[in-house]
Formats: C-alpha cells, sequence, structure tokens
C-alpha cells in the first residue's frame, strides 16, 4: 500500500438564512452585524461545512445524522462543540485530521477582521495547528441570495489520512 491509499478527501456545504433577532456567529466568532443565521443550533455555517467535509471524508454521513435538527438536546447548540465532537468522531474511526481550507460567501458583513479568530477557534475545536486551517471570505458581486444578503453559505475542504 502505498501512502496516498491513506488519504481521504472531503467537501462540505451550508446555508442559512440571515434573519432579525439573531447573532451572526461564524467559525465561532461573535460578528457584530443587524441580522444573525436562523437555525436549530447557533447556526454557524462555517463549522458547519467543515463538520461536513470531516464526515464525508471518513464516509461517516453529515452533521444532520450525527446532530438531528429535530432533537431538542441540539437547540441553540454551539457549532464549535459540534466541530469538537465530529473531530473526535472522526479519530476514533482512525482518521488524522490533515488540513482543512473554507470560503465564506456573504454580501455584509465583512469578515476579514475575524479571519484570525476564526481560524484559532476552528483549530481549537478540531485539535489541529491553526497553520493547518484556512478560511476565506468573499461576496457574490450582489448576485444571489447571498448578495441579497438574504443568507450565508459556506464550502469547506479538508484532507484526512488513516493513521491505523
Amino acid at each position: 500500500m502505498n501512502n496516498m491509499q491513506g488519504l481521504r478527501c472531503g467537501l462540505g456545504y451550508d446555508v442559512h438564512a440571515l434573519v432579525e433577532g439573531r447573532k451572526l456567529i461564524l467559525g465561532g466568532v461573535d460578528i457584530p452585524h443587524t441580522k444573525g443565521l436562523l437555525g436549530h443550533s447557533d447556526a454557524d455555517v462555517l463549522a458547519h461545512a467543515i463538520s461536513d467535509a470531516l464526515l464525508g471524508a471518513a464516509r461517516a454521513g453529515d452533521i444532520g445524522k450525527l446532530f438531528p435538527d429535530t432533537d431538542p438536546a441540539y437547540a441553540g447548540a454551539d457549532s464549535l462543540k459540534l466541530l469538537e465532537a465530529v473531530a473526535a468522531h472522526v479519530r476514533a474511526l482512525g482518521f488524522e485530521i490533515l488540513d482543512v481550507d473554507s470560503v465564506v460567501a456573504a454580501q455584509a458583513p465583512k469578515l476579514s477582521p475575524h479571519r484570525d479568530q476564526m481560524r484559532e477557534n476552528l483549530a481549537a475545536a478540531m485539535g489541529i495547528s491553526v497553520e493547518n486551517v484556512g478560511v476565506k471570505a468573499t461576496t457574490t458581486e450582489r448576485l444571489g441570495f447571498e448578495g441579497r444578503e438574504e443568507g450565508i453559505s459556506a464550502t469547506a475542504t479538508c484532507l484526512l489520512c488513516r493513521c491505523r
């Protein structure tokens, strides 16, 4: 078996609507904004997309399978805690998290001032070095639901290695 056979890549995507009366939490950072994301948990699309990427690479389903939005136990849940549980689950399946990269699509607010804290929060939740976590942000040039500020989406990729 060559070294490449133990590698797995995963892709995750999540989207939530922006609504009034909710906090905007991205990458575990409470970002000042007039609206927040609607969801059963804290609706952190970035943490959710990364969770799905990790689970996908491990062929272990998705975040909804582990933490169903029909379960009251996860109402208002901290998505970084869910990501921490996903990382532990992936490790229990015999994988090491090598790298994660992500992009958040949002017309507003400006996310670059929060990027370093997001990376630190996500890395801590996954138990990996911040150097192995990428977070980027983009607008959609006012196109689509993100451009109309109706919601925010996030896409993530990851690289896992089967270590045992």
